[in-house]
């Protein structure tokens, strides 16, 4: 299967050209609105619209950032994720409260929570305004960004299900709600999120279980960069340890080197060629 040369406006489902082209939007949420615009329309989305919101102290984030595209066959909303030292500080603090989930179903991140309400009225307007032709609907994000992409499926989902999305693919996302959301997922959005995790990534793996737990589906890259379906638990640590004597020299710093969005978007096309 080639590397697409452009993304195909018709997907609908799982696919892995799909995901490839859902990386490189999630790469694209890290760049500035100009860059963002040039190539939304290289893509062939004529409509482009931008989603910002800055927080103050103590809120350990600087800001929301997020951007819809549309065609007449396909609209994706991607959101930007963060750098990987931020969001471990920021996941590993305990003293960080749940928060109700969305249609009070379970409970999530009081982080993620607070940087989705920052923009979800937004992009729920420009959803309603941009969806004129029943096109397909996509949320993506790597990072913080997965686990709001991975929220704002399960408000639409939950809250307002004329807007259901088409697909839900995130890339080294954390660890975002509890089982009761988690589960309400599974069911609403079955075959609909795709969770793709690289060997190592070291942002998968919190905040802690029990308290927080991941959704289906999980897509996992070896530490060859293969893409795997289906895993066991013996099979993927015996790959996560290899993934770790990669570099001798420094095994702790895999976990972040792993995360990359760029690592994610490098496996995939290699899986695709």
């Amino acid at each position: 299967m080639p590397v697409p040369t452009a993304i195909d406006h018709r997907s609908r489902g799982y696919s892995l050209p799909l995901a490839y082209w859902l990386a490189q939007a999630s790469d694209l949420a890290y760049k500035d609105e100009a860059t963002i615009e040039k190539q939304a329309r290289q893509w062939g989305f004529g409509e482009v619209r931008h989603h910002h919101t800055r927080f103050t102290p103590p809120f350990p984030l600087e800001d929301t950032q997020a951007y819809t595209v549309a065609s007449d066959d396909m609209i994706v909303t991607a959101f930007r994720g963060t750098e990987p030292a931020q969001i471990r500080d920021w996941l590993s603090d305990a003293t960080t409260p749940p928060w109700p989930g969305p249609a009070k179903t379970g409970y999530v991140h009081y982080g993620f929570a607070q940087a989705l309400d920052s923009v979800f009225p937004t992009v729920k307007e420009t959803l309603r305004e941009l969806r004129t032709n029943g096109q397909g609907l996509f949320f993506t994000g790597h990072s913080l960004g997965g686990a709001l992409a991975m929220l704002a499926g399960a408000r639409l989902y939950l809250e307002d299900p004329k807007l259901l999305a088409d697909g839900v693919y995130t890339y080294g996302q954390p660890r975002t709600c509890d089982r009761l959301l988690a589960e309400a997922c599974n069911k609403g959005l079955k075959q609909r999120v795709f969770r793709f995790v690289n060997n190592n990534d070291v942002v998968p793996t919190m905040p802690p279980e029990p308290a927080y737990t991941h959704v289906e589906t999980l897509r996992y890259l070896d530490s060859d960069g293969r893409l795997r379906e289906k895993t066991s638990l013996f099979g993927t640590l015996a790959d996560r340890a290899k993934g770790y004597t990669a570099d001798p020299l420094a095994p702790a710093s895999d976990g972040v080197r792993d995360h990359s969005i760029h690592k994610y978007i490098a496996a995939l096309e290699k899986n695709l060629a």
